[in-house]
Formats: C-alpha cells, structure tokens, sequence
C-alpha cells in the first residue's frame, strides 16, 4: 500500500476574491467628495427648476426632476456602474440632440413667426392695449422708464415709475395699486410702478424726484437716460401697464409723461370676436382677427396655434415656394456632391505625391498644404468673396477677365466651388495620408511582382484599399456640405437674386433658405421654416443611410 499522497483537486474558474480584510476601506475623502458632487448638482438642477417656475415652463421642470432623480439614483450607491459612465452622456444626448429635433418637428405644425408668439389670450390683451387712446379730460402724470437693476439697458424687462404731484387726483393710479401712505415722498410725490403685470406702489425710501417731477433713482430699478429710452422708444411706445377690469392701460403720452387710457376695441368673449369703437367685426380665424367682411386687413397681434400639415403643403404646392424649393434642392445635392469630389480626388493627388518615400522635406510641404484648413471660415470666405469682386477682386485682375462671378447664377456656382475647394482639399489630404501610410508596403510588392503597373496598382489595390478608411469619411463630408451654411452666407449671401424674388437665391441651401423664411423675409414665418429644417434633416438622413450602406460593401476588400 503506497504511502504517497494524492495532490488536491485543482478548481476551474476564476481566482477567490482576497479576504475582505485585505480589501482596503474607500477613504473618508472619497465619499465626502462624491456626496459634495451630488449636491452640488442638486443645488444646481434645484436653481434650473425655480426659474424655470417662475418662467411658467412646467415642461422644464418635469425634465430638470428627472435628470436630478437620475443623478441621485446612479450616484448614490455602488450600484449601476455602467450608467455611471452612460448617464452624463445620456443626459446631453437628449438635451442637446434629441429635444431640438423634437421641439422643430413640434414648430413645424404651428404659424409660429412673427405677429404669431403669443397665445389668444396675450393676442387679445396686446390688441386692446394697443387701441388705447388718452381720454381729452384725463390727467397726465410724470413718467421715467426703467428696468430692473442689475439687467441690460437694452434688453431688459421696462417697467415705468410713474408720479403724481402733491395734491393732484391719483384718480386710476391710486384705485389700481392701493394707497397706504408710504409710496408717498416728503414733498407730497405720490409714487407707483407699472409693468405688463400690472400697477403697485413704489416704496418712497430712497427714491429721488427731478424739479420735474419725474423719478431720477430708485432703489431696485435702473432709470433710462433720454438717450437709453429713445433707442427703446418703439417697445416703449408699445408698452401698456393694464389697470381696471375694461382694458384701460397707462401708456407713454411723451419722453417724461404717461396717461390712463381706454381701449377702443373690444372683446367679445360669447361670439369669439373683436368689435372696434365703429363697429366693426374682427373674427378669429387661422390665427389672427380677420374682418368678418372680408374688407381690410387683419388685427396687427396674432397668436400660435397647430396648423397640421399646412407647412408641408405650402413647401411643396405654392407655385411661390414649389419651383423655387425644387431650383433649391437640385442645386443642394449638386454642390456638396462636387464639393467631395473635387476636394477628394485634389486631396487624394497630394497625398500620393508626398507619400512618395524618395521626396526629401515631406513634412514642410505637408505643412503648408495644411494653412487652408487652420485659418478661421469667418476670413477665408470673406477673401474669396473679396477676390470674386468684378470690378477690383484679384481673380478678374490676374487673369484680365471681366467676369461678373457674384452677380451671374453660374459664376456664383463656380465660386463658391473654386471656394470650397480651397478649404476642402486639406482635410482629405490629411485623411488620405493617414490611410495611404496605413496601408501594408507588400501588398504593393506584391501587385509589383504580378506584373502591375503603378495605374493598374492605384486603381486595383490602393483605391479600394484608401475607400474603406476614407468611405464613412466622405459620407460625412457630404451631409457637411449639405448644410454648409456659413460658407454660402458669407460669399454670396444666397444670391445673385432674380428680378422679384428676393426669398429664393440661386446658389441658396436648403437652410439658408430656412433661415431666410425664420428672419430675414418681410415677414418671418418660424413654422415654416421648421418644417423645411424637417425636410433638411430627412433628405440628408436618407442620403447618409445610403451611403453608409454603400460604404459597407467596401469591407469585403479586406
């Protein structure tokens, strides 16, 4: 009987963990940091909600609570380690990709524009305020503009700061915002600030009255020098502080003096219709007030409401939009398919010639032909249309050609081309160097051996083998181009224009023609423009499909 022990049995499987006393304790600091982070980010998304209630965006705060219930969940315990690395990204996915799509796909359904921004009910207080007119016997009272302190003169919420003189009749002032004694100056100055909200008491501490009786500080408020309040003179013009329950509003009678007035349109709420002092009818329809008789035109404030698929028909139906939009998309995919091409095969050139190992200072050459591509849009695009000029541009003096580049259809075209080219050719140069140095040398010997010649080699081996890096990189230029705003902005501005139709250009893009229809045309229509933005972003999604799965077949070369 042999005496020899037998080896223990080995276990498959991965090593035990060590005891858990030579696992080493998470240090204080660590979990102190990590609750500071958390509630720093709770303070943070807490602010974000506030103001966003007191702004009335409930959206908003249902977001914000969700995003902090995220981060409380993920980062309070020791579970959920992926999404402790996913959450961040998440969160900024949706926000800044997904809900801009969301929120133009929304517009796209509404009038929203100009004289389309508010809801009816804003649409018909605007309204009336507007009507208002100074009764002859009604009293005036001292007036200064301001704004909140701390608020940029020029953008700031106006708000009026309005006295009445020592034994004057407040009259609407002192029924509207109540009179408790302490709006009252030493001199007997009754004091009240009016905003679109409505009329309150000024505090009388620490304000100062002009000889002229108008507020000159106040604390809370920064007061408007004539000079500040004319650059604001039509908002403040506009401007009505609503007081009684029949529309009567204080508006601006001068720079120094306001008055309460009386609307002379009315609204009536049973018959959804505006009636003005003569009686005529407005009714609501698409939008706006319209007069029931068909005669005049529309009320001037109108409001956003859904208008379906109206957009969508306006874009592809109006014979004002159909053949300019249709002139606009021909030319949308033109420009970045021979933008790729040209700069592609310019770029590819280049790079072949300076992979050329017998070719002594490769990397000075290499660093010039790169200069394009690090100077700024902003100054290239501003040169070349510079250069472009007829009458003193470079182009047209070097060559002793008299050619009107900007002012023709085509010469635009070839600009902007010539342009883009210009600033393309560098960033293929680049990418088809990487590739070309990525590509194995006996593969070419090989080629070499089989009797190939450098043709035959380019076209057989090094092409196909340069596509499948720079394939996906193409499509990606391409959907670029397609929306090269700025570079079409700055050259041409989307002319030359043809007589009576300044809204379609004939080197425009899809979206400078948006842009357009959004801020630049006599009346910016928002809604309309989303839904070509709509268009934008489904041609480009389609073609960027294709071409992805086109690139796909590229993978068989390896």
């Amino acid at each position: 009987m042999s005496n020899t022990v037998a080896d223990p049995p080995r276990r498959s499987g991965p090593p035990a963990a060590p005891p858990e006393s030579e696992i080493g304790h998470t240090p204080a600091w660590v979990h102190v940091a990590r609750w500071g982070l958390i509630l720093l980010a709770l303070l943070g998304l807490g602010y974000a909600a506030q103001q966003a209630i007191e702004a009335g965006s409930w959206v908003i705060v249902i977001v914000v609570a969700f995003i902090a219930m995220g981060v409380l969940v993920v980062y309070s315990t020791r579970h959920f380690i992926p999404a402790k690395y996913l959450f961040p990204g998440l969160v900024l996915l949706l926000l800044f990709q997904v809900w801009p799509i969301v929120y133009t796909a929304a517009t796209s359904f509404t009038n929203y524009g100009d004289g389309h921004s508010l809801s009816k009910e804003e649409a018909i207080t605007a309204i009336q305020a507007q009507s208002v007119r100074q009764d002859p016997d009604a009293p005036r009272y001292g007036m200064s503009v301001a704004v909140p302190e701390g608020e940029p003169v020029e953008t700031g919420e106006l708000s009026f700061l309005l006295t009445v003189p020592p034994a004057a009749d407040a009259g609407e002032l002192e029924e509207e915002a109540g009179d408790g004694g302490a709006n009252v100056t030493p001199d007997g100055y009754q004091l009240f600030v009016g905003t679109e909200d409505g009329l309150e008491p000024l505090p009388a501490e620490g304000v100062a009255v002009r000889a002229n009786g108008t507020v000159e500080t106040a604390p809370g408020f920064r007061v408007l020098n004539l000079l500040e309040a004319n650059q604001r003179a039509q908002e403040v013009s506009g401007f009505a502080v609503p007081v009684g329950e029949e529309g009567s509003a204080v508006k601006a009678a001068t720079t120094t003096q306001a008055f309460v007035g009386r609307p002379t349109i009315t609204y009536d709420e049973a018959a959804d219709v505006m009636i003005t002092a003569e009686g005529k009818r407005y009714v609501a329809r698409e939008g706006n007030f319209v007069p029931e008789d068909g005669e005049g035109l529309a009320l001037p404030a109108g409001w956003t409401e859904n208008v379906g698929f109206d957009n969508f028909t306006t874009i592809f139906t109006d014979p004002s939009f159909r053949g300019g939009f249709l002139k606009i998309f021909l030319w949308n995919l033109a420009f970045p398919l021979l933008s790729v091409a040209s700069t592609f095969l310019l770029g590819m050139l280049l790079a072949l010639l300076f992979n050329d190992p017998r070719l002594k200072g490769k990397a000075i050459y290499r660093s010039l032909l790169v200069l394009p591509y690090a100077l700024p849009i902003f100054v290239t695009a501003l040169v070349w249309a510079a250069m472009f000029n007829q009458q003193f541009g470079l182009i047209n003096e070097v060559t002793g050609l008299n050619v009107n580049w900007l002012g023709n259809p085509w010469g635009a075209r070839a600009a902007l081309l010539i342009t883009n080219l210009w600033l393309g050719f560098p960033y293929m140069f680049l990418i088809c160097t990487g590739a070309l140095q990525s590509i194995p040398q006996d593969v070419k010997e090989a080629a070499a051996v089989d009797g190939a010649g450098p043709i035959r080699t380019l076209v057989s081996v090094t092409m196909p083998l340069l596509l499948v890096a720079v394939g996906p990189l193409l499509v990606a230029s391409f959907a670029f181009n397609f929306n090269n705003f700025t570079l079409i902005y700055l050259v041409t501005r989307g002319g030359p224009f043809d007589s009576g139709n300044s809204l379609v250009g004939n080197t425009d893009l899809l979206i400078n023609f948006a842009y357009r229809i959004a801020l630049e045309s006599g009346q910016p229509n928002i809604g309309l423009a989303s839904a070509v933005s709509i268009v934008i972003f489904t041609l480009v999604g389609l073609i960027s499909y294709i071409g992805f799965r086109q690139s796909d077949a590229l993978e068989e070369v390896n």
